[in-house]
């Protein structure tokens, strides 16, 4: 291995469901050749996408029908669409070996019309589910192109994991800290190990409560991977101010936010990214507890956002641009994102090809701390 390269983070994207599920005409994922192409000029070598191991497990040359999460954001589709996720996700590894990408892959757990995902009753379907997967990419002769597993999209989030019941059953975004879900992460963890000895795994976390990162015995997993944006900074108040309310189906959170978003940023704007600032710190102080080195794949501005009638890009791009900054010169971060709008999806975003770049330059010229370099994940973090 190039030992100079191995110390440097990678800067990936995340495309989560979109890949796979936005590739009706104008939509950004026509064509993935073209897709990487494009990421690869803006200076990105990783990219972490859903696996749909449920799915392909249950049946691997099914046309599935899934559901809507929502209709307000541009992630996925607004509308029931039909996918064949085993063949395409073979082919979208294929493209990115092409253009010497790493792959994350994680899930969503979608939803089709059957609900496949509830039946996922034991850490034990998860990862047979997930060893499945993983041998089928092996054999198609894939593996090496995988970064890493992340077991679950925020988990135990109520929309990516409503097969797992936390005690209490209300506590789902950002609650992964109760004793059932230490139990269910550490088992299942234990039991990908067992098969995939090398692969670094973990669960990526909505990152809201720092005191339970460093007072909960996290040992067990490969990697932090703290997902960190301003607006959640102090309990929400960036969105409390703003009116932003999480809506799924109707547009006031984007019309309160298009009024007030970037108004309320720039009136307070070193308020906001000391915030961010912090929560970065953070994150850091986790990693230097369990020697673990830490990657962020959805972050640094507001956690919501679209072309959109007022919403401009400009705010947004400056916050990504400092959160990018501050992690990547603590020499924790083995892969940073610049925000979980780089796709092509997001226009305002993905057109500026040289913000991108200027960006990518900061992680790709960052340092990985020594002590970090002989963890599972930093060994994989050499591009192909």
């Amino acid at each position: 291995m190039n030992n100079i390269i191995e110390q440097n983070p990678l800067a990936i994207t995340m495309w989560d469901f979109s890949w796979l599920e936005r590739r009706w005409p104008g939509a950004g994922y026509e064509n993935w050749d073209l897709n990487i192409k494009e990421l690869t000029e803006r200076g990105y070598n990783a990219v972490r996408i859903d696996a749909y191991p449920h799915l392909i497990t249950n049946d691997l040359y099914k046309k599935w029908t899934l559901k809507q999460v929502w209709s307000q954001h541009d992630w996925g589709s607004p509308a029931m669409v039909e996918v064949s996720p085993y063949p395409s996700l073979l082919h979208f590894i294929e493209i990115c070996a092409k253009y010497n990408v790493k792959v994350g892959l994680s899930t969503w757990y979608r939803e089709d019309l059957d609900n496949t995902r509830m039946k996922i009753t034991t850490p034990e379907i998860m990862i047979e589910q997930w060893a499945k997967t993983l041998n089928l990419i092996g054999k198609a002769g894939l593996l090496n192109s995988i970064f890493y597993i992340d077991l679950c999209n925020e988990w135990p989030g109520a929309l990516w994991s409503p097969f797992f019941t936390n005690n209490p059953p209300d506590k789902t975004w950002g609650n992964w800290y109760s004793d059932v879900s230490m139990n269910w992460m550490k088992e299942s963890i234990e039991l990908f190990t067992k098969e995939f000895p090398e692969m670094p795994v973990g669960y990526s976390f909505d990152f809201r409560n720092k005191e339970m990162l460093l007072k909960k015995d996290l040992s067990f997993v490969d990697y932090g991977e703290p997902h960190i944006w301003m607006c959640q900074y102090n309990d929400g108040e960036f969105y409390k101010k703003v009116g932003y309310n999480y809506d799924l189906f109707k547009p006031d959170s984007y019309e309160n936010l298009a009024a007030m978003g970037r108004k309320t940023f720039l009136e307070n704007k070193i308020y906001w990214l000391n915030g961010l600032k912090e929560m970065i710190q953070d994150a850091e102080q986790y990693s230097q507890k369990y020697n673990q080195p830490l990657m962020t794949t959805e972050c640094w501005g507001v956690v919501d956002y679209k072309d959109w009638p007022q919403l401009e890009w400009d705010w947004i791009k400056e916050i990504c641009a400092l959160g990018v900054e501050e992690s990547a010169k603590t020499g924790k971060w083995a892969a940073i994102a610049s925000s979980n709008f780089c796709g092509p999806q997001f226009k305002g975003m993905w057109n500026d090809v040289k913000w991108h770049q200027q960006i990518t330059q900061v992680i790709k010229n960052a340092f990985i701390c020594s002590d970090l370099l002989s963890t599972k994940l930093c060994k994989r973090n050499v591009p192909i």
